[in-house]
């Protein structure tokens, strides 16, 4: 039987499209807090954009980056893209569903993410989680030898496919807009 952190990790991303419907079926969205949950989601953009843009995966462990601030930098970006998406719905039932739905969904996949981590980097890891916060970051980055100095690189990004959150969020923030607007 899969245990609940294969299950979450399984889950998490179908059930986006789900949340995405139920949002533009509760939004109630106004012009300010449309706007103040687009600049979330926009900044939660930027911070999954970044990691991606340094995530090799085929590296036992990322440290360079945003990885160098937050052990779970794309789970941090999207933390602060599912607030914003909240905070624009404007509706109380939404905001519900959003914050249960990260501790649910994403704590038991981050935790597996771990273990899969130190299995991968047995030598490194543990120091690194003892200097990188798994989602606060830090402000100051932790330093790990030449593997903190690699550097953004957009054929990474593109590889990793992230634009494909910021397509999505873009629809999703027009149609709030739409749905503000017709109301």
């Amino acid at each position: 039987m899969a245990s609940l952190a294969e299950r979450a990790a399984r889950w998490r991303v179908p059930l986006h499209f789900l949340l995405a419907a139920l949002l533009l079926v509760l939004a109630r969205p106004a012009p300010r807090l449309l706007t103040g949950g687009a600049a979330l989601v926009l900044a939660g953009l930027v911070v999954r954009a970044w990691a991606a843009g340094h995530l090799r995966k085929d590296e036992p462990l990322t440290v360079s980056g945003p990885y160098a601030h937050v052990r779970h930098p794309l789970y941090a970006g999207t933390l602060l893209m599912l607030v914003g998406f909240g905070v624009a719905s404007n509706s109380a039932l939404m905001a519900v569903l959003i914050a249960a739905y990260f501790p649910v969904f994403f704590l038991p996949a981050m935790r597996r993410e771990e273990r899969e981590r130190l299995v991968r980097a047995p030598e490194l890891y543990p120091a690194y989680t003892a200097s990188v916060p798994m989602l606060w970051p830090r402000l100051r980055p932790a330093r790990f030898g030449a593997e903190s100095q690699k550097h953004f690189d957009a054929r990474t990004y593109l590889a990793n496919r992230e634009w494909r959150a910021a397509v999505s969020c873009a629809l999703l923030l027009g149609g709030l807009y739409a749905r503000m607007v017709l109301r």
